[in-house]
């Protein structure tokens, strides 16, 4: 458990994991509006459309082929939990709830990615990781509270929002799985490109409505699918997973409570909306949380130099 803390950081891993949290902020302001015209389930099997594509066009290019077989287990959990499931539920829950009860419900996804990695993939529970959480997830609660409007929720809806949170953990674990050594060391692109592939089958019930909606969607609405899929789906989703690959599922889930703050910053430079003063505040604390599940620990000089003085004061019999 302690050896993670002590694990130092991957710089590439942050810079990955920085572009997966800018552009899956921008994918709040696209999505909110892309459901004026698509329905959910439209709406998701459209972004998977236009990511596959994506995705099969820079593996052919790469030419990196099929992953291992051990890694399809872990492949086809993510690609139906997470690039399946989540998205359609994510999409029709906050049509059913506000923005910001939508936010602190899906929140609880990084919680249990770190709860499901500490005990499924033995990434222990480190004290730093699990307190960086519960600042991160108060933060988002702060921003879910402040950016509600008008308290508009439903059962329904918040159901479909936790659906959304459990399958997005699910999805993240299994992911872990097909990246790690015992899912066949699959690459980050591997892992994304047939995950996208598998929820794009699964969602394939709901092309009848994609047709339909994207024949009287006018040319904004249509390539603003096709920017959910190229961007924050094709290479968010390989960002993330080349910096799951050199970090805990646990660590990286925390990463995602920097997307509140910047959804508030986004919203604010983009639709002119003008967040409350508390919403700055929730902001900084899960950013301040993130910091928190992302720092190390280092040994003290003097425990080093006692490593190296102690074998000179052994007998030589010894």
């Amino acid at each position: 458990m302690g050896q993670n803390e002590k694990t130092p950081v991957d710089r590439r891993a942050l810079v990955a994991a920085t572009i997966t949290a800018v552009l899956w902020a921008s994918a709040f302001v696209a999505i909110r509006s892309a459901d004026a015209h698509f329905s959910p389930g439209a709406l998701a099997l459209g972004r998977l459309l236009a990511g596959s594509v994506t995705l099969v066009v820079i593996l052919l290019i790469r030419r990196e082929g099929l992953p291992a077989r051990a890694a399809w287990p872990g492949i086809v959990v993510s690609g139906i939990l997470w690039f399946g499931g989540y998205m359609v539920a994510l999409n029709w829950g906050e049509q059913l709830v506000d923005a910001g009860t939508a936010a602190m419900l899906v929140n609880v996804g990084p919680i249990l990615v770190a709860l499901l990695g500490g005990w499924l993939l033995r990434e222990g529970f480190p004290p730093r990781l699990m307190t960086g959480l519960m600042v991160s997830f108060a933060g988002a609660v702060v921003v879910g509270l402040v950016t509600a409007q008008g308290g508009r929720a439903s059962l329904g809806g918040m159901v479909l929002c936790l659906v959304a949170a459990i399958t997005y953990a699910g999805g993240v674990v299994g992911q872990k799985w097909s990246l790690g050594q015992a899912g066949g060391g699959a690459s980050a692109l591997q892992v994304t490109t047939f995950g996208c592939l598998i929820g794009m089958v699964a969602c394939l019930p709901f092309s009848g409505q994609l047709v339909a909606q994207v024949a009287s969607a006018s040319l904004a609405d249509t390539l603003n699918v096709v920017y959910l899929g190229v961007f924050p789906t094709a290479i968010a989703f390989t960002t993330w997973a080349y910096a799951l690959s050199r970090t805990t599922a646990g660590r990286m889930g925390a990463t995602t409570y920097v997307v509140p703050a910047l959804v508030v910053l986004l919203s604010w430079l983009i639709l002119a909306e003008i967040p409350r003063p508390l919403a700055f505040a929730g902001g900084a604390l899960c950013l301040a949380g993130v910091a928190v599940s992302r720092s190390v620990r280092t040994l003290p000089r003097r425990s080093a130099r006692l490593v190296t003085v102690e074998p000179q004061r052994t007998h030589a019999g010894e």
